[in-house]
């Protein structure tokens, strides 16, 4: 028996006795989770066995949704172990949008371009547009939506060659191009795009940047392109799979190689650039295979494929400080009843679980005599909690909230303050006005005797909607009218910091400052910032 194989052995008998410490690599046994088979994807519905994607999403129906490997079927599991084709747009990813439908990008198609398609729960599928020509080609992974409500997703290459792309499209279907990579500026990106908590997008690159490692990059709904990070090898290489905005506000991430292995690392962002490993990957497994996701008890999660019979595959937790252990090792034999080669990112339900696929295993009988896969459940102990759709709006938005047991009399709160228009969109779904006066903070939706809590803050942005008078000499008192302003924190004239005082959610009272000059007045607060649209004038 090898090195390698011991060491398999024994990572193996770790996740059965949760008592073994893997030499050398840093790993820590798991205790207190529970791996559980919810169901075995039958042959029987369709060709949507072998389910792989980089994006996972819950839908507002509560179901999960995946792409199938097989054929790129779009498939939709609950979380009772019930599985259904809900139609055939290919792609590697899933995006829920705002409004509900599902968003999924075509690599090629027939003509040697790229398609997006819009689908509804219920299975009526649109092909939006091709991204094709100067827009890019190869979309690897769906778009992801922005908060301005348009979907951003990056084309890997161009038909003359070049590094790539990041295009938009709307819901309705209108493509644009963004931004035109570069050598020097990255290439070939993979990765889902996220949004971070400045509302801008990030994302990284396969190759290109000043080492030829590829990077990691912001760009604005505008166009503006900010390469963040050269990976240079040693700290990373090779960004395959997307970002994940934490809990903290940092953004964190896997590559698939460099780091003192070669083997990938694990790595924190920060919004102005700073970054950090946080782990080197060991040899003693193959690289990460998907991207990682934060759940409600503050760790990371992700997962390592199946790389050949020797090694079965496994889900792995990282803290935010670095410490890796292993949380569940999976079969490797041709019987796999709980599933073989983990292939999709986890997602935590509204239930505290976290879910996710297999290519194979389940049923031995099927799909060629390797099963068609599984989905499965790790319980981490969580307790169920709301997840909100979008964590930002102003006062008379509409914000989205999943949970579970919701009916028409919930009472949802934003950061205190109750919502007064709600309704129910199904017992794990409603959507709820974002009310005059609501604070930053966490969004509770209470349920007869039980309150779900938001995993996240939901940022209450303020508006300006005038200021008077339009000029003045220093000293003079300023009333700005707007909403969202009961949690002001600074406001500037020109860039010049100001003394205020809050009246309430609509008023803020301000006085010029010496040094002022003539320019725009700027309000900071808990949830954002605005600024006027007109400038004011220092006499």
């Amino acid at each position: 028996m090898n090195c390698f194989q011991q060491i398999v052995n024994r990572v193996r008998i770790a996740a059965l006795v949760g008592l073994f410490i893997v030499a050398g690599v840093g790993a820590v046994p798991a205790s207190g989770q529970t791996f559980r088979v919810v169901g075995a994807i039958p042959p029987t519905i369709g060709p949507i066995e072998n389910p792989a994607a980089q994006q996972v999403v819950q839908g507002r129906n509560g179901e999960l949704y995946t792409i199938s490997g097989y054929q790129g079927g779009l498939l939709s599991a609950t979380t009772a172990g019930a599985f259904a084709e809900v139609a055939q747009p290919f792609g590697n990813g899933v995006t829920l949008g705002s409004d509900g439908n599902l968003y999924t990008a075509q690599y090629f198609d027939r003509d040697g371009c790229g398609e997006v398609w819009k689908t509804t729960p219920t299975g009526t599928s649109t092909e939006l547009n091709t991204i094709c020509g100067i827009y890019g080609n190869g979309p690897e992974v769906s778009p992801t939506q922005a908060p301005n409500g348009i979907f951003y997703g990056p084309a890997s290459e161009i038909p003359s060659g070049g590094a790539g792309t990041i295009y938009s499209i709307t819901s309705s279907g209108t493509v644009a191009l963004v931004y035109n990579l570069s050598n020097a500026t990255g290439s070939v990106p993979v990765a889902p795009l996220v949004v971070g908590s400045d509302g801008e997008l990030y994302g990284g690159t396969r190759l290109g940047g000043s080492n030829n490692d590829g990077v990691l990059f912001r760009i604005t709904t505008g166009g503006t392109y900010t390469v963040l990070h050269n990976f240079a090898g040693s700290d990373g290489a090779d960004l395959e799979r997307g970002l994940f905005l934490a809990s903290d506000g940092n953004l964190y991430g896997v590559t698939q190689f460099g780091g003192t292995d070669n083997n990938g690392v694990f790595f924190k962002l920060t919004s102005s650039g700073a970054y950090t490993v946080l782990y080197n990957f060991p040899s003693t497994y193959p690289p990460v295979n998907s991207s990682l996701m934060q759940a409600t008890d503050g760790n990371f999660y992700g997962l390592i494929e199946q790389g050949n019979s020797s090694q079965p595959g496994w889900i792995f937790s990282l803290s935010t400080t670095g410490t890796f252990t292993i949380v569940h090792t999976f079969c490797q034999e041709t019987d796999c009843t709980d599933g073989i080669a983990p292939s999709t990112p986890l997602m935590q339900d509204t239930n505290g679980n976290l879910y996710g696929f297999t290519v194979h295993g389940g049923d031995a009988s099927a799909c060629d005599d390797v099963g068609c896969g599984v989905l499965y459940s790790l319980d981490i102990g969580a307790a169920p909690f709301a997840s909100l759709e979008s964590t930002s709006g102003k006062e008379g938005a509409r914000a989205g909230i999943f949970g579970q047991g919701f009916n028409a009399r919930s009472v949802v709160k934003f950061g205190g303050t109750q919502a007064t228009a709600v309704t129910p969109g199904g017992t794990g779904f409603l959507s709820a006005t974002v009310p005059a006066g609501a604070l930053t903070g966490a969004v509770t939706v209470t349920t007869g005797s039980t309150t779900l809590t938001s995993s996240r803050t939901f940022d209450v942005t303020p508006t300006m909607l005038s200021f008077s008078p339009s000029s003045g000499s220093v000293g003079t008192s300023v009333t700005i009218s707007g909403t969202g302003l009961l949690q002001t924190t600074k406001v500037a004239f020109n860039g010049k910091s100001a003394s205020f005082s809050v009246v309430s959610d609509s008023e803020v009272n301000a006085t010029v400052p010496a040094g002022a000059t003539s320019g725009r007045i700027k309000v900071a607060t808990r949830g954002g910032s605005v600024q006027s649209s007109t400038e004011f004038t220092v006499n």
